[in-house]
């Protein structure tokens, strides 16, 4: 199965991603990197962005789409089964709900879109109970998007915030080719 695998600008979980996409690719799945634009220049606390580039790269055997220009045949080239994006960032979910295509992730999920296949979304954000949960619950009703369980990570000094599940990924990416829902969506 090939898998375009997105990742924004939520640096704190970029390590759980990396490791969900080393898993993925140690199980046979082929797995080409999207970065936003953010995701991919930003040096943070949690990484420089050249060592994050380089661990990526080496991790899934394919280069980085990081750019708009090279996201865009994605879905006139028919180049993934599924599009994951995890981490997806409160900001990444209120542009794909209002339909809203700036950024590299962005502009892979409306073209991956263009052929009626699955988005595996990864939520990773602090105001998935505030700003954000309109936009999730636009996302969720929405053909073609699935959801990876997620729920609060830190109930007391984050009330808002919501992570993914990232072990729950490929079980998500596998019901999702199907069509089908996970049965639950919060944990």
């Amino acid at each position: 199965m090939k898998i375009g695998y997105c990742l924004t600008g939520s640096f704190c979980t970029f390590r759980k991603a990396i490791d969900a996409m080393e898993e993925l690719y140690n199980k046979g799945y082929d797995i080409t990197p999207i970065m936003s634009e953010n995701a991919y220049n930003t040096d943070t606390r949690f990484g420089k962005a050249s060592y994050l580039d380089a661990e990526i790269t080496d991790t899934c055997g394919n280069e980085i789409i990081h750019t708009i220009t090279e996201a865009e045949p994605i879905g006139p080239k028919d180049m993934f089964d599924v599009l994951v994006v995890a981490p997806c960032t409160g900001n990444t979910l209120a542009k794909l709900a209002n339909g809203v295509t700036d950024t590299t992730v962005t502009m892979a999920v409306k073209s991956h879109l263009r052929n009626s296949k699955p988005v595996v979304i990864g939520v990773s954000t602090n105001d998935a109970l505030g700003a954000a949960a309109k936009n999730i619950g636009a996302l969720m009703n929405y053909k073609n998007y699935y959801f990876v369980p997620f729920g609060m990570d830190d109930k007391d000094k984050k009330p808002r915030s919501m992570v993914c599940d990232f072990s729950q990924i490929e079980s998500t990416i596998l019901l999702a080719v199907e069509g089908k829902e996970t049965k639950n969506k919060i944990f």
